[in-house]
């Protein structure tokens, strides 16, 4: 009888028909011929709701299930999977409720559905996280009603479910077939021309038209008497690092997700390229001090090493300190490395204030630094002004966009190589700037 209460509701429908009753009754107070009437019909509700009750719990019901993936891929669309069987002998409708994760803050969402006698049902749907860590779904919950509709019996599956939220290893494999495929140029990635070759020698082969003449071997040629040419392969292990700044500067969010978490994942896929590329992938990350270290290396466990070290990433925004990772650099980075710095400048005076750094780590190393458009300030520019609000509104957006391409010469013009990105583009751009670097042979 507990069981029978815990899980039973009242549907609309009943109400409805209470207030009919309730009424009706008064009515029959006034006409005394309906009281008999109204009487019987009472009671013939009361059967119904009986018979309601009897139909959905003398049978076994509803039988579900919510299938997860091992993890979940953060700033993608993940699909959620529930399965649905009805073994009552009649139609039923179903209200599906899913607990979500309490990071979505979401206490409306529902799925309404019709389930035929016997019939079994996939739905799917989708989450977006935008936060790394442990999601942990509740309950799903399944609302039943008979053909009679009066009452509603309440089914309870899949308690309490874990799921990581990892960096989006979605865009890692959709990257890594895009950096190896010749249709680069379909997804925003360009087509980089090779200037000169690299010095990496691999074999000395037959001539044949369309060989570079410049790489002819005069010795064998001599010897074999015929033309004999010289090829090159692109460099191979050379350090790749992801620098990635978790101080204030990037916690600033766009479309839910902060500027740190779009350059985990940016970091995540330009590793996986580096790998397939034949070179060493490594990084860390610094604010106050330089943490979560993985030396650039080429194992078949690289990957797994840099995806756990980025999952496991924690800061709390703090003033990033830019001595202290030249510091560090300079004493555990030996060999000339590629250092790609994620971060963030907004003005002028922010980026003098860590120049000296930056061009000190760019002296014995190709340093990349990839910072941000903020593409709030661009909508502005964009949206006519009406008033003087909004005529000093979209001034000073100009003036904080113009700073930014000021910031970009401002580093060009000290020799260091830069990346100005809105932050949707940032995986493209890095990958478009590696690609670049191979192709010129710049490292």
């Amino acid at each position: 009888m507990k069981r029978l209460f815990k899980h039973t509701y009242l549907t609309f429908r009943f109400f409805i028909l209470a207030i009919v009753f309730v009424a009706l009754f008064i009515l029959s107070y006034i006409y005394l011929g309906l009281l008999s009437i109204v009487t019987a019909l009472f009671f013939v509700a009361v059967g119904l709701v009986v018979v309601d009750l009897i139909l959905l719990f003398k049978q076994k019901g509803i039988s579900a299930s919510r299938i997860l993936p091992e993890k979940l891929s953060n700033g993608d669309n993940n699909p959620i999977e529930l399965t649905l069987t009805n073994n009552y002998n009649f139609k039923t409708e179903l209200l599906l409720i899913d607990e979500l994760p309490f990071q979505y803050q979401k206490r409306d969402f529902e799925i309404k559905t019709q389930l035929n006698k016997h019939q079994e049902k996939r739905i799917t749907y989708t989450l977006r996280p935008l936060e790394r860590g442990e999601y942990y779904f509740g309950h799903l919950n399944v609302y039943v009603n008979s053909p009679v509709g009066l009452v509603t019996r309440r089914f309870q599956f899949a308690k309490n479910a874990m799921v990581p939220n990892y960096p989006s290893f979605l865009q890692l494999r959709k990257y890594m077939l895009i950096a190896f495929s010749n249709k680069l140029f379909e997804y925003g990635l360009k087509k980089i021309r090779r200037i000169g070759h690299t010095m990496e020698f691999e074999q000395i082969k037959d001539y044949v038209p369309g060989d570079d003449i410049r790489n002819i071997n005069w010795k064998a040629t001599a010897k074999r008497n015929q033309l004999m040419v010289n090829q090159y392969q692109d460099e191979r292990s050379q350090p790749i690092y992801s620098v990635i700044d978790k101080g204030r500067a990037m916690k600033m969010p766009f479309e839910g997700l902060s500027l740190l978490d779009y350059a985990i994942n940016a970091a995540l896929v330009i590793s996986n390229v580096a790998l397939k590329k034949q070179d060493k992938a490594g990084m860390f990350t610094f604010s106050r001090k330089v943490e979560n270290r993985v030396a650039a290396e080429r194992r078949p466990t690289q990957m797994n090493k840099i995806l756990e070290t980025l999952y496991n990433i924690n800061t709390d925004f703090s003033e990033s300190d830019f001595s202290r990772l030249y510091i560090d650099v300079k004493r555990t980075i030996t060999q000339r490395s590629l250092l790609l710095l994620y971060t963030n400048f907004e003005t002028l005076d922010a980026l003098h204030r860590q120049l000296p750094y930056l061009q000190a780590i760019a002296k014995n190393h190709l340093l990349v630094v990839i910072f941000f458009e903020n593409t709030e300030l661009e909508k502005l520019t964009n949206v006519e002004a009406h008033n003087t609000f909004e005529i000093f509104q979209k001034t000073i957006a100009e003036k904080f966009m113009y700073e930014k391409k000021m910031i970009v010469n401002e580093l060009q013009k000290h020799g260091i190589q830069t990346i100005l990105t809105i932050p949707q583009n940032l995986t493209i751009n890095t990958i478009n700037k590696y690609l670049e670097i191979k192709a010129r042979g710049l490292l």
